[in-house]
């Protein structure tokens, strides 16, 4: 495979899908940071396209609404030169009836060589494996995983901090309904770290403990000793209103500000977005120098476009 420049890694995934976290390995995972690395370097020069996957077609199915990760993954294929094919539920056969099955080996018709799903129900990126050949990225299966927001988390953990082992790192919010706090459960205790977990009771999975987390349901508690702070959105759609009182009553309970920021002057903050400011973050907290949420956005094009690369290049490696 033409890799168009000579820094990036020629090493290749064991896995030829990005299901989620919880079979990577340290090395592999440690591999995706680093190339990953490298492609954010490619990102800060004039001209931040290379020919690696020129000739390679990528479909964009997404099935749910989305901003950040459905761009990002634009970005990143055409970064890479690949041919992009965008798909949506909503105006496409989908609306019509069409299953996913269908619409799936419609699309292996088309030849494609990988495809980026986001759906509503948990396994379908799993289910998409058994009806095409080519590599398939999980961008979010319901509240199962969403792997890649949890490596772009990683890559901006590791800008701030040089190893992962026994680094404190507390995720707060909706635990429940968050694929994403699921994926960085699985990749930061494969790493290391510790974990702890903080919410409403009602928004904390029975037994998560199993997962190798603590649980606190106060914050004060979660925020002792704490290095990262990765707070989650509030999915009033996925609930409704019963599982909390009110987001004003969430937000005195939960929510960080300006005052956790003075009293933990070491701690940095991460939010997968879009944030509900004022419930999970106050103003403050969102401008603050040590928020680093648009450096996960950032991050994130840099990390799609090294899970592509790098599971093109299994697939390469694959056919030799």
């Amino acid at each position: 495979m033409n890799i168009g420049d000579s820094n990036i890694s020629s090493q290749v995934l064991l896995h030829r899908h990005l299901l989620g976290l919880s079979t990577y390995s340290v090395e592999e995972i440690f591999l995706i940071l680093e190339t990953a690395r490298e492609f954010r370097e490619i990102l800060e020069r004039p001209i931040k396209r290379v020919p690696t996957l020129r000739g390679f077609t990528i479909v964009n199915l997404f099935f749910e609404p989305s901003t950040r990760t459905r761009i990002s993954f634009e970005l990143a294929a055409k970064r890479l030169s690949a041919d992009l094919v965008n798909f949506g539920g909503s105006g496409s056969s989908l609306s019509k009836g069409e299953t996913l099955r269908d619409t799936a080996q419609n699309i292996e018709a088309m030849k494609v060589d990988m495809a980026i799903i986001r759906h509503s129900s948990p396994g379908a990126a799993h289910f998409l494996t058994r009806c095409i050949q080519g590599s398939v990225i999980n961008a979010g299966d319901g509240a199962h995983e969403h792997p890649t927001q949890a490596l772009l988390d990683l890559l901006t953990i590791s800008e701030h901090y040089d190893r992962f082992e026994n680094l404190r790192v507390s995720i707060i919010g909706d635990i429940a309904h968050s694929r994403v706090a699921r994926s960085n459960i699985f990749a930061l205790t494969t790493l290391g770290a510790q974990v702890t977990l903080c919410g409403p009771q009602t928004l904390i999975p029975v037994s998560i403990e199993q997962l190798g987390v603590r649980v606190t349901h106060r914050l004060d508690e979660a925020l002792e000793d704490c290095q990262v702070a990765m707070t989650l959105r509030i999915q009033q759609e996925r609930f409704g209103a019963s599982l909390v009182p009110s987001l004003r009553e969430y937000n005195a309970l939960y929510g960080l500000t300006s005052e956790h920021m003075e009293i933990h002057q070491d701690l940095i903050v991460l939010h997968p977005g879009p944030v509900n400011r004022g419930v999970e973050l106050d103003d403050e907290v969102v401008e603050h120098e040590r928020a680093v949420i648009l450096d996960q956005v950032t991050n994130g094009v840099a990390v799609r476009m090294a899970v592509m690369y790098l599971l093109a290049s299994s697939r390469a490696t694959d056919r030799d």
